[in-house]
Protein backbone atom coordinates (compact mmCIF):
# COMPACT_ATOMS: atom_id res chain seq x y z
CA UNK A 1 0.00 0.00 0.00
CA UNK A 2 1.56 3.37 -1.32
CA UNK A 3 0.46 6.19 0.77
CA UNK A 4 1.06 10.40 -0.65
CA UNK A 5 -0.56 13.44 0.37
CA UNK A 6 -0.18 16.59 -1.88
CA UNK A 7 0.70 18.74 1.39
CA UNK A 8 3.79 16.55 1.79
CA UNK A 9 4.39 16.83 -1.89
CA UNK A 10 4.05 20.78 -1.67
CA UNK A 11 6.27 21.01 1.36
CA UNK A 12 9.29 19.82 -0.97
CA UNK A 13 8.96 21.99 -3.44
CA UNK A 14 7.37 19.03 -6.02
CA UNK A 15 5.41 21.50 -7.64
CA UNK A 16 5.89 21.85 -11.62
CA UNK A 17 5.02 25.16 -14.17
CA UNK A 18 2.88 24.18 -16.76
CA UNK A 19 1.20 26.19 -19.25
CA UNK A 20 4.17 28.24 -19.62
CA UNK A 21 3.02 29.78 -16.16
CA UNK A 22 -0.18 30.06 -16.18
CA UNK A 23 -0.60 27.10 -14.38
CA UNK A 24 0.82 24.75 -11.81
CA UNK A 25 0.69 20.89 -11.09
CA UNK A 26 1.23 18.51 -8.27
CA UNK A 27 2.43 14.85 -9.82
CA UNK A 28 1.01 12.26 -7.07
CA UNK A 29 1.47 9.67 -9.01
CA UNK A 30 4.27 8.46 -11.63
CA UNK A 31 5.75 6.55 -14.36
CA UNK A 32 8.03 5.32 -11.78
CA UNK A 33 5.49 3.98 -9.69
CA UNK A 34 5.12 0.85 -12.14
CA UNK A 35 0.74 1.68 -13.51
CA UNK A 36 -0.07 2.29 -16.98
CA UNK A 37 -1.08 5.72 -15.45
CA UNK A 38 -0.07 9.10 -13.79
CA UNK A 39 -2.42 11.15 -11.55
CA UNK A 40 -1.61 14.87 -10.80
CA UNK A 41 -3.42 17.95 -9.54
CA UNK A 42 -3.46 21.04 -12.16
CA UNK A 43 -3.91 24.36 -10.78
CA UNK A 44 -4.55 27.61 -12.27
CA UNK A 45 -2.65 30.35 -11.43
CA UNK A 46 -4.73 33.25 -13.52
CA UNK A 47 -7.53 33.59 -15.67
CA UNK A 48 -6.66 33.03 -19.79
CA UNK A 49 -6.24 30.47 -22.31
CA UNK A 50 -3.89 27.82 -22.86
CA UNK A 51 -3.00 26.02 -26.15
CA UNK A 52 -2.56 22.36 -25.40
CA UNK A 53 -1.73 19.21 -28.06
CA UNK A 54 -0.94 15.93 -25.96
CA UNK A 55 0.69 14.28 -29.28
CA UNK A 56 2.20 11.66 -26.92
CA UNK A 57 -0.43 11.19 -24.38
CA UNK A 58 -4.32 10.57 -23.52
CA UNK A 59 -5.22 12.49 -20.94
CA UNK A 60 -8.75 12.13 -19.02
CA UNK A 61 -9.54 15.63 -16.65
CA UNK A 62 -12.14 15.75 -13.58
CA UNK A 63 -13.07 18.77 -12.85
CA UNK A 64 -12.88 19.49 -9.01
CA UNK A 65 -13.10 23.17 -8.54
CA UNK A 66 -13.59 26.36 -10.49
CA UNK A 67 -15.23 26.65 -14.29
CA UNK A 68 -13.83 27.14 -17.87
CA UNK A 69 -14.24 26.33 -21.25
CA UNK A 70 -12.87 23.70 -23.48
CA UNK A 71 -12.30 24.22 -26.96
CA UNK A 72 -11.54 21.87 -30.03
CA UNK A 73 -9.50 24.06 -32.18
CA UNK A 74 -10.24 22.03 -35.24
CA UNK A 75 -13.74 22.36 -35.33
CA UNK A 76 -14.05 24.88 -33.02
CA UNK A 77 -16.73 23.15 -30.66
CA UNK A 78 -17.02 24.35 -26.79
CA UNK A 79 -17.90 22.63 -23.91
CA UNK A 80 -18.30 24.06 -20.26
CA UNK A 81 -16.41 22.76 -18.03
CA UNK A 82 -17.43 22.62 -14.33
CA UNK A 83 -17.25 20.20 -11.00
CA UNK A 84 -18.22 16.81 -12.26
CA UNK A 85 -17.28 17.03 -15.90
CA UNK A 86 -14.73 14.60 -17.24
CA UNK A 87 -13.04 15.42 -21.00
CA UNK A 88 -10.43 13.25 -22.53
CA UNK A 89 -7.79 14.28 -25.39
CA UNK A 90 -5.55 12.62 -27.12
CA UNK A 91 -2.71 13.18 -29.84
CA UNK A 92 -5.46 14.05 -32.01
CA UNK A 93 -6.82 16.60 -30.18
CA UNK A 94 -5.63 20.51 -30.76
CA UNK A 95 -7.30 22.24 -28.11
CA UNK A 96 -7.50 24.90 -26.18
CA UNK A 97 -8.84 25.57 -21.73
CA UNK A 98 -10.26 29.12 -21.44
CA UNK A 99 -10.20 29.55 -17.58
CA UNK A 100 -13.24 31.74 -16.06
CA UNK A 101 -11.36 32.84 -13.34
CA UNK A 102 -8.04 31.29 -11.20
CA UNK A 103 -9.70 28.50 -8.84
CA UNK A 104 -10.27 26.13 -11.31
CA UNK A 105 -8.54 22.84 -10.20
CA UNK A 106 -8.56 19.45 -12.73
CA UNK A 107 -7.81 16.07 -11.55
CA UNK A 108 -5.60 15.17 -14.49
CA UNK A 109 -5.00 11.21 -15.65
CA UNK A 110 -2.10 9.99 -17.96
CA UNK A 111 -1.37 7.36 -20.43
CA UNK A 112 1.83 6.55 -20.77
CA UNK A 113 2.27 7.92 -16.91
CA UNK A 114 4.35 11.22 -16.93
CA UNK A 115 7.92 10.62 -15.83
CA UNK A 116 7.22 13.91 -12.67
CA UNK A 117 8.96 16.81 -14.31
CA UNK A 118 7.34 17.31 -17.16
CA UNK A 119 6.61 21.00 -18.42
CA UNK A 120 4.81 22.05 -22.03
CA UNK A 121 7.15 22.59 -24.98
CA UNK A 122 6.16 24.98 -27.47
CA UNK A 123 2.78 23.44 -28.82
CA UNK A 124 1.38 22.86 -25.28
CA UNK A 125 2.20 19.10 -25.32
CA UNK A 126 5.11 16.95 -23.05
CA UNK A 127 7.74 14.57 -24.53
CA UNK A 128 6.96 10.96 -25.20
CA UNK A 129 6.88 8.66 -22.16
CA UNK A 130 5.92 5.36 -23.96
CA UNK A 131 3.72 3.32 -25.80
CA UNK A 132 -0.01 5.24 -26.56
CA UNK A 133 -3.02 4.06 -25.95
CA UNK A 134 -5.66 3.46 -28.41
CA UNK A 135 -8.37 5.76 -26.98
CA UNK A 136 -11.24 7.26 -29.24
CA UNK A 137 -11.58 8.74 -32.68
CA UNK A 138 -11.30 12.02 -31.09
CA UNK A 139 -11.87 13.96 -27.84
CA UNK A 140 -14.65 13.60 -25.55
CA UNK A 141 -16.90 14.99 -22.81
CA UNK A 142 -18.62 13.73 -20.39
CA UNK A 143 -20.89 14.90 -17.44
CA UNK A 144 -22.12 12.99 -14.39
CA UNK A 145 -25.90 13.36 -16.42
CA UNK A 146 -24.28 11.38 -19.40
CA UNK A 147 -22.70 8.30 -16.85
CA UNK A 148 -26.37 8.15 -15.35
CA UNK A 149 -28.12 7.50 -18.69
CA UNK A 150 -25.65 4.73 -19.59
CA UNK A 151 -26.60 3.27 -16.66
CA UNK A 152 -22.54 3.06 -14.99
CA UNK A 153 -23.56 4.44 -11.16
CA UNK A 154 -23.00 1.03 -9.61
CA UNK A 155 -23.92 0.20 -5.84
CA UNK A 156 -20.59 -1.76 -4.78
CA UNK A 157 -19.50 -3.89 -1.40
CA UNK A 158 -23.41 -2.05 -0.28
CA UNK A 159 -21.77 0.87 0.79
CA UNK A 160 -19.99 2.93 -2.02
CA UNK A 161 -21.99 4.42 -5.09
CA UNK A 162 -19.66 4.31 -7.93
CA UNK A 163 -20.17 6.80 -10.87
CA UNK A 164 -18.14 5.45 -13.82
CA UNK A 165 -16.84 7.89 -16.47
CA UNK A 166 -14.37 5.74 -18.30
CA UNK A 167 -14.15 2.03 -18.63
CA UNK A 168 -12.24 -0.49 -20.85
CA UNK A 169 -14.26 0.14 -23.83
CA UNK A 170 -12.88 3.88 -23.85
CA UNK A 171 -9.67 2.27 -24.71
CA UNK A 172 -7.24 4.57 -22.73
CA UNK A 173 -5.62 1.66 -20.37
CA UNK A 174 -7.84 2.30 -17.07
CA UNK A 175 -10.59 3.24 -16.09
CA UNK A 176 -11.85 6.38 -13.93
CA UNK A 177 -14.52 6.04 -11.10
CA UNK A 178 -16.29 8.98 -9.09
CA UNK A 179 -17.04 7.38 -5.77
CA UNK A 180 -19.14 8.06 -3.15
CA UNK A 181 -19.40 6.48 0.69
CA UNK A 182 -22.13 7.99 3.31
CA UNK A 183 -20.68 8.57 6.95
CA UNK A 184 -20.08 5.93 8.90
CA UNK A 185 -20.32 3.06 5.34
CA UNK A 186 -17.44 0.59 5.82
CA UNK A 187 -15.96 -2.58 4.02
CA UNK A 188 -13.40 -4.84 3.06
CA UNK A 189 -11.56 -4.92 0.29
CA UNK A 190 -8.98 -6.79 -1.48
CA UNK A 191 -8.74 -6.00 -5.38
CA UNK A 192 -6.76 -9.47 -6.69
CA UNK A 193 -7.02 -8.60 -9.88
CA UNK A 194 -6.03 -4.93 -9.98
CA UNK A 195 -4.14 -1.96 -8.44
CA UNK A 196 -6.42 0.71 -7.87
CA UNK A 197 -5.04 5.03 -7.32
CA UNK A 198 -7.30 6.86 -5.28
CA UNK A 199 -7.21 10.25 -4.40
CA UNK A 200 -9.44 12.11 -1.82
CA UNK A 201 -11.19 15.07 -3.07
CA UNK A 202 -13.69 15.71 -0.31
CA UNK A 203 -14.38 14.29 3.50
CA UNK A 204 -11.99 12.04 5.85
CA UNK A 205 -11.78 8.43 6.47
CA UNK A 206 -9.67 5.43 7.38
CA UNK A 207 -7.59 3.15 5.35
CA UNK A 208 -6.84 0.32 7.76
CA UNK A 209 -3.69 -2.10 5.97
CA UNK A 210 -4.89 -5.80 7.07
CA UNK A 211 -1.34 -6.78 6.62
CA UNK A 212 0.24 -4.69 9.14
CA UNK A 213 -2.85 -3.21 10.98
CA UNK A 214 -1.58 0.44 10.48
CA UNK A 215 -4.74 2.78 10.45
CA UNK A 216 -4.43 5.40 8.11
CA UNK A 217 -6.61 8.71 8.54
CA UNK A 218 -6.72 10.30 5.00
CA UNK A 219 -8.59 13.62 4.17
CA UNK A 220 -8.65 15.96 1.06
CA UNK A 221 -5.47 15.56 -1.32
CA UNK A 222 -3.89 11.86 0.27
CA UNK A 223 -3.52 9.46 -2.42
CA UNK A 224 -3.73 5.80 -1.40
CA UNK A 225 -2.98 3.08 -3.89
CA UNK A 226 -3.77 -0.39 -3.75
CA UNK A 227 -2.69 -3.63 -5.11
CA UNK A 228 -3.10 -7.54 -5.03
CA UNK A 229 -0.92 -8.17 -1.71
CA UNK A 230 -3.04 -5.27 0.20
CA UNK A 231 -6.32 -6.30 1.77
CA UNK A 232 -7.90 -3.36 3.49
CA UNK A 233 -10.41 -1.60 5.40
CA UNK A 234 -12.38 1.53 4.71
CA UNK A 235 -14.65 3.31 6.83
CA UNK A 236 -15.82 6.79 6.30
CA UNK A 237 -15.99 9.40 9.05
CA UNK A 238 -17.84 11.87 6.87
CA UNK A 239 -19.32 11.75 3.92
CA UNK A 240 -16.27 10.89 1.47
CA UNK A 241 -15.61 11.53 -2.21
CA UNK A 242 -12.81 10.17 -3.91
CA UNK A 243 -11.34 9.38 -7.19
CA UNK A 244 -10.58 6.04 -7.91
CA UNK A 245 -8.45 4.74 -11.23
CA UNK A 246 -8.33 0.60 -12.17
CA UNK A 247 -5.25 -1.08 -13.76
CA UNK A 248 -6.27 -2.95 -15.64
CA UNK A 249 -9.53 -1.22 -16.85
CA UNK A 250 -13.27 -2.60 -15.37
CA UNK A 251 -15.83 -3.23 -17.99
CA UNK A 252 -17.53 -1.03 -15.55
CA UNK A 253 -20.54 -3.73 -14.58
CA UNK A 254 -18.38 -4.78 -11.52
CA UNK A 255 -19.69 -5.32 -8.09
CA UNK A 256 -17.68 -6.48 -5.11
CA UNK A 257 -17.55 -10.50 -4.72
CA UNK A 258 -17.27 -11.80 -0.97
CA UNK A 259 -13.74 -11.16 -0.62
CA UNK A 260 -14.01 -7.24 -1.68
CA UNK A 261 -12.82 -7.88 -5.11
CA UNK A 262 -13.62 -7.76 -9.02
CA UNK A 263 -12.90 -10.31 -11.27
CA UNK A 264 -9.98 -9.97 -13.79
CA UNK A 265 -10.18 -7.76 -16.50
CA UNK A 266 -6.79 -7.91 -18.21
CA UNK A 267 -2.84 -8.17 -16.70
CA UNK A 268 -2.09 -7.12 -13.95
CA UNK A 269 1.19 -4.48 -13.90
CA UNK A 270 4.01 -4.44 -11.39
CA UNK A 271 2.35 -1.83 -9.19
CA UNK A 272 4.86 0.31 -6.68
CA UNK A 273 7.79 -1.21 -5.27
CA UNK A 274 6.94 -3.14 -1.92
CA UNK A 275 9.90 -0.54 -0.48
CA UNK A 276 7.52 2.71 -1.18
Amino acid sequence: MLIRTMQELESQGRIVSISHGKSTAIRLLTKADGLSFSISEARAEKAGQSALWYKHHWEANYVRAGRATLEDRTTGQRWTLEPGVLYCVGPKDQHSVIRDDARLRIISVFNPPLVGNETHDADGAYPPTGPIPPGRERMFVRTLKDVRKAGRVVETGGFATSERYLTVADGLGFSFHSVRITKGGEGDLWYKHHWEGNLVLDGTFEVTDRGTGKVHTLGPGALYVVGPKDRHHVRAITNVHVISVFDPPLTGTETHDADGAYPPTGPVPMGPSPSL
